[in-house]
């Protein structure tokens, strides 16, 4: 760039002198030519990330010369104790979300199971640590609901004073199940709108929350007498 400049073709800009002078330095330098010995060429390869340390790659190659792929195509894992394939299928489908994509699953059978109960074993425990590791559904609601803690709190004392002279709602009403759902969500602040499955959602969410916790109030008391 600055072979070809010319500072006469800048002489009508309307600057300070101070300016002018900065172009004289255009002229003066020269750029220095810097040979890069290397040229650094960045790949991403298809790894796969390993179960448990990091895979150095420190294998002793096939007599035959022939690459092995582990830990790229195939997962390398210690011999002691490896994962089952349908197992780690599942838990891959599991923690993805990709419930509803068609996808060929290995189908594990077992030969005489009858003399095999540790594989047995290992198979129910494996899923049902599964089941236990799923994250709760989540719903996303149409219309505001209050949160669970909110509904988790106690009563005002002159509401619980009431309801112990009235008393609480019993599935023996002489009312049909639309309006018994209506009455118990009224009662625990949960809003009814033109679909109760919302609502319904709420309710039972507050009575998972109230059995898994320590806390006794009297909105427990009621949903363990009307559920």
């Amino acid at each position: 760039f600055a072979v070809d400049f010319n500072l006469a073709d800048y002489d009508y800009l309307p600057v300070s002198s101070e300016i002018k002078e900065l172009f004289e330095y255009i002229k003066r330098y020269t750029p220095k030519t810097i040979e890069i010995e290397h040229k650094l060429q960045p790949f991403i390869p298809d790894f796969i990330p390993a179960v448990g340390d990091i895979d150095a790659f420190l294998k002793v190659p096939r007599p035959d010369g022939k690459p092995d792929n582990l830990g790229l195509l195939v997962l390398d894992e210690p011999s002691t104790k490896q994962s089952d394939p349908t197992v780690l299928s599942l838990w891959l489908t599991e923690n993805s979300k990709q419930h509803n994509i068609t996808q060929q699953i290995k189908v594990k059978s077992l030969e005489n199971a009858e003399k095999n109960p540790k594989a047995i074993d290992s198979w129910i425990e494996s899923i049902s640590e599964l089941h236990r590791c799923k994250p709760p559904a989540t719903v996303h609601y149409t219309r505001p609901m209050p949160d669970i803690e909110t509904l988790m709190q106690e009563w005002l004392p002159e509401f619980e004073e009431l309801l112990g002279k009235v008393g609480l709602p019993t599935a023996e009403m002489n009312c049909d199940l639309a309006e018994y759902v209506d009455m118990i969500c009224a009662i625990l602040d949960i809003p009814v709108y033109k679909s109760r499955i919302q609502p319904l959602h709420v309710l039972f969410s507050l009575y998972s929350e109230f059995k898994n916790s320590q806390v006794r109030s009297s909105r427990q008391r009621l949903l363990e007498h009307t559920l």
